[in-house]
């Protein structure tokens, strides 16, 4: 039996744990904190379970809704039945809409963009060609990574106006980047995969219970039924390379699957072992995002969620019931939670400068928030919640196999042809477990 170590319980690390533990190898499994999920956990506050960040997912997310049937959790998220995102803007009243239609891709999206009110019609009409343009962009060339989105959204008749208020919509949310900070790969993936090959690939999904639930714990349960050993509290700081194995914490084990972030891989990694310049993974960084978690004593959304423009907000979620453990509490008031993405400037901002900022912009975006109260206000800070999608990123974005036999890698930074996104790290853990088995397989010399 195959002995594999994976170090990391994140998405891509509880992936490929299950994976190798259903192919029959014997899985042991660290994680450096005392609870699994990586950067997709809760923590209690007040009597409330508190999401670290606002996570979403698409259709289009094929290996992240095949994972949550793994944990038997699929019961416990939302999916749209087609695509409708509201968009309130910060000085206009109304709501746009982006949503689709029944028809085939990609004219499921014609109707919206031709009728998107936060867009002049001249906008409208440079939206539909350049997104028929990009669904030409050839996303897996070094000309397209080293591109800027917002060079090519420039040279295809965007004016700012219509980048602020359709494309960086999306593109902030995804790529956890501006158009101009942002690889033209990266963009293109999203745009292509998520809303341009299948007219219901962006339809969007949420959990219903906190993401500790969904995935945390969920994962502890299954992974323990499938043998494999969970170890808490587990800090990896080396890796032994033995004669034909790797020893850690006095163990030897035939693989390894590194499912850290790239600092911790790097600082693991022996010499050799990924074909990347020195200092690669300061190189690649990350890119922080910020929640603003605000509680009023009435219901002020009257929607899942909201895109605003015109408005330092981004995205407003409600959390009421999620932070509630997935029912419907009798507290009379609204849960809410303001999503802000590429938060570079925003990352040490103290808590009172943000309040000042984001409660008068709440109020403008939801008139019901209006004469609201305010019963508290906090914020949640994710410093590295992504690596940093710039143009060039991809050459410093390695494969699961390395150049060290039984040494792989995995982690949503890893090359998996999408942004750091859920559906990527699970993608990561599904290409290590199969670099693992794949080598496992080789036939052994008589």
């Amino acid at each position: 039996m195959k002995r594999v170590a994976v170090i990391g319980g994140g998405l891509a690390g509880i992936t490929a744990a299950l994976e190798l533990a259903d192919a029959g190898c014997a899985v042991a499994l660290f994680e450096a904190r005392p609870k699994l999920g990586g950067l997709t956990h809760s923590f209690e506050r007040h009597g409330r379970w508190i999401d670290n960040g606002q996570h979403v997912f698409l259709r289009c997310c094929t290996s992240y809704l095949r994972l949550l049937d793994r944990l038997g959790v699929r019961d416990q998220v939302q999916l749209q039945r087609r695509l409708d995102v509201p968009v309130r803007s910060g000085l206009h009243s109304g709501v746009g809409r982006i949503r689709r239609n029944g028809m085939p891709a990609p004219l499921h999206l014609g109707p919206a963009l031709a009728s998107y009110r936060w867009l002049s019609v001249a906008e409208r009409v440079a939206a539909m060609r350049a997104a028929l343009a990009i669904a030409r962009v050839d996303r897996t060339t070094a000309e397209a990574d080293a591109q800027s989105f917002g060079e090519w959204l420039a040279a295809h008749g965007q004016s700012p106006r219509a980048v602020e208020a359709l494309w960086e919509l999306i593109g902030i949310a995804t790529l956890n980047a501006r158009a101009d900070d942002a690889s033209l790969a990266v963009a293109a993936t999203v745009f292509q995969l998520g809303l341009l090959e299948r007219s219901d690939a962006a339809d969007i999904g949420w959990s219903l219970v906190p993401l500790q639930q969904l995935h945390g714990d969920a994962a502890a349960r299954v992974l323990m039924a499938a043998g494999v050993a969970v170890r808490l509290r587990a800090r990896i700081r080396a890796l032994e390379e033995g004669d034909g194995a790797w020893a850690i914490e006095g163990e030897e084990y035939d693989d390894v699957v590194l499912a850290v972030p790239p600092a911790e891989a790097a600082g693991l990694l022996p010499d050799g072992a990924v074909e990347l310049p020195a200092g690669w993974a300061e190189a690649l960084g990350s890119s922080p995002i910020v929640n603003a978690h605000v509680i009023f004593d009435r219901a002020v959304l009257h929607e899942p969620f909201v895109a605003g423009v015109d408005s330092p907000l981004q995205w407003v979620f409600d959390r009421t019931v999620q932070s509630c453990g997935g029912v419907h509490g009798d507290r009379d008031e609204q849960y809410l939670a303001v999503s802000l993405s590429a938060a570079d400037e925003l990352i040490d901002a103290p808590v009172a400068d943000l309040r000042e900022v984001l409660v008068p912009a709440l109020r403008q975006l939801l008139p019901a928030a209006a004469d609201a109260r305010v019963k508290e206000f906090f914020v949640t800070r994710e410093r590295h919640a992504t690596f940093r999608a710039a143009p060039g990123s991809g050459r410093l974005r390695p494969g699961a196999t390395t150049a060290r036999a039984g040494l792989h890698l995995a982690g949503a930074w890893t090359a998996t042809g999408w942004p750091a996104t859920m559906e990527g790290a699970v993608r990561s853990g599904e290409a290590a477990a199969a670099s693992v088995l794949q080598t496992s397989a080789l036939p052994v010399a008589s």
